[in-house]
């Protein structure tokens, strides 16, 4: 079976070649690259055999759920995690992206593959040699870098899969950040998708419960769009556009780096220089005068507005991009602390979201935070999960099994990470695994880069405020319902109709004025001595 796999990878990997140079610009330097595709296959092709046998031998035998069969398996685990990292760091590009998604993935992934994962991927990406950085300068704007800046620090400020990052002075005195893409990479991208297509394949055919094809289908058709970094400098420049026209009570605490066109192609982007701290960096943000509580409710507040009102969303926030700073000429202070303003980079991958799934992405939050079982079920229902699968949907998108979900008390989605809650969610992804794999099947691959989105955000408010707070969720349920409320004013214009839409948003401000009562009594309590 393996000799037939290995060869059906070669063959896959000529034929992919072939296509790559046959359809490159550069069909000399194209074909240089596909020299190096027979050990990528060939290293795809026994990561994935080794992977396998070590689970088929680790696990034979052993009676499933013993003891002896959970340590044996969490082992197995541990082996392949580091087999799987070392074939994303060896191969590069597009695998570091698939393996900084996995890293994502907690509520399907084992634990050891998303903590492996977690703790390497963006720290560990390539670093191009500064003759490579000028190469793409040459062919993309037909000179070195020290032609078109004052000065440019050779030594990249950060790396990441797809590109890296140099500091640089326009001649006018401007300080910038140029964003510089991996050489070769949109050419060897086109075979790398394919040999990844051919790992998960493998995988899946041996292990029929491991279905990640849906993800292998959105690298592919997300990959060329964030290899695009004109497409990127337009998705900065819309999405601050959205904020000013839809959300423009919260527009001056969201930032993008003003983009230098004149100094930027497909795969350089020039942008300004941004000073600010990185959002996880909690030390740097209290030094900065910022409290914590108030980025990751800025942060939530976001999101909320570009997911539920927008429908164009930032498909990639993780830790990396995104940096706080201090709102720019602002002396404001509440409690002593300065207020936060939100910056975004990387502006690659963004999804749309067509009216109808924005509003029903909407309905189905505005009746998770309010516990509304029925609306719950009936949103699900409407965005793909099924009538028997729309329990575990909602667990998914909060982490929480469906008895916490669906219980009225207010904190009944805050996960506190310092107690047993994530050791939970970790046993609840383990027991409805094959369950999980035919969800995100179902689901529409929209729905799961909103998925992705929100693991992206739990992660950060990890780190801000230690799990997620209920603060974040009233955010959450208040701009979903503000949204929903938006729909009913468009769909119903009659007086009567508009009549218990007021109503209803009177009910809600009542039912949030309720909430702030008891959250505020909830810190008040904890302020007190035990």
């Amino acid at each position: 079976m393996w000799r037939r796999a290995v060869t059906a990878a070669l063959s896959l990997g000529a034929g992919a070649g072939a296509v790559a140079v046959a359809s490159s610009e550069d069909p000399a330097a194209t074909l240089k690259v596909c020299t190096h595709l027979p050990p990528r296959l060939l290293r795809d092709s026994v990561t994935a055999a080794t992977i396998a046998a070590d689970y088929k031998w680790s696990l034979w035998g052993l009676e499933p759920g013993t003891p002896a069969w959970q340590s044996a398996k969490h082992d197995a685990h541990l082996r392949s995690a580091n087999r799987l990292q070392e074939l994303c760091f060896r191969n590069g590009g597009i695998y570091i992206k698939l393996g900084q998604h996995i890293a994502q993935l907690e509520y399907v992934v084992p634990e050891e593959y998303v903590q492996t994962m977690r703790e390497s991927m963006l720290k560990r990406c390539p670093v191009s040699s500064y003759e490579e950085v000028r190469g793409v300068f040459a062919k993309d704007l037909g000179e070195s870098p020290e032609t078109f800046f004052a000065e440019f620090d050779p030594v990249p400020l950060a790396s990441a899969s797809l590109a890296q990052v140099h500091a640089a002075r326009t001649h006018d005195g401007q300080k910038v950040a140029v964003k510089v893409q991996h050489d070769h990479l949109t050419d060897t991208s086109v075979v790398d998708i394919a040999t990844v297509d051919l790992l998960v394949n493998a995988l899946h055919y041996i292990f029929p419960t491991f279905d990640y094809r849906w993800l292998v289908d959105e690298v592919r058709e997300s990959a060329p769009k964030e290899l695009d970094f004109l497409n990127e400098a337009k998705n900065s420049e819309k999405c601050l556009d959205n904020f000013r026209r839809l959300s423009p009570h919260i527009a001056g605490s969201i930032y993008a780096p003003k983009v230098y066109w004149n100094l930027s192609t497909s795969r350089i982007l020039t942008m300004e220089f941004m000073d600010a701290k990185e959002v996880t960096d909690v030390h740097g943000i209290k030094a900065s005068g910022i409290h914590p509580v108030d980025v990751s409710n800025l942060v939530s507040k976001a999101f909320a507005e570009m997911i539920f009102k927008h429908g164009f969303v930032h498909c990639d926030p993780h830790a990396a991009n995104m940096m706080i700073r201090p709102m720019p000429q602002d002396s404001g202070k509440f409690f002593g602390w300065k207020r936060p303003q939100l910056v975004l980079l990387d502006h690659g991958l963004y999804k749309e979201l067509d009216y109808t799934t924005r509003i029903s992405y909407a309905s189905l939050w505005k009746a998770l935070v309010f516990a509304d079982a029925k609306a719950i079920k009936e949103n699900s229902v409407k965005l793909g999960a099924g009538e028997d699968l729309h329990a575990l949907f909602a667990g998914v998108l909060t982490m929480r099994p469906w008895q916490r979900v669906i219980d009225p008390s207010l904190d009944h989605l805050v996960i506190d990470r310092k107690t047993t809650d994530y050791s939970e969610l970790q046993n609840y992804a383990s027991l409805y695994f094959s369950e999980i794999s035919e969800l995100l099947r179902r689901l529409p691959r929209v729905i799961l880069l909103m998925l992705k989105t929100n693991d992206c955000l739990r992660a950060v408010n990890h780190v801000l405020v230690g799990g997620t707070s209920l603060e974040s969720f009233m955010i959450i349920g208040r701009v979903s319902s503000e949204a929903v409320l938006d729909a009913k004013r468009m769909s119903n214009s009659s007086f009567l109709n508009r009549l218990m839409i007021w109503l209803e948003e009177v009910m809600l401000e009542a039912r949030f004025f309720g909430f702030k009562l008891m959250l505020c009594f909830m810190q008040f309590r904890k302020l007190l001595p035990s």
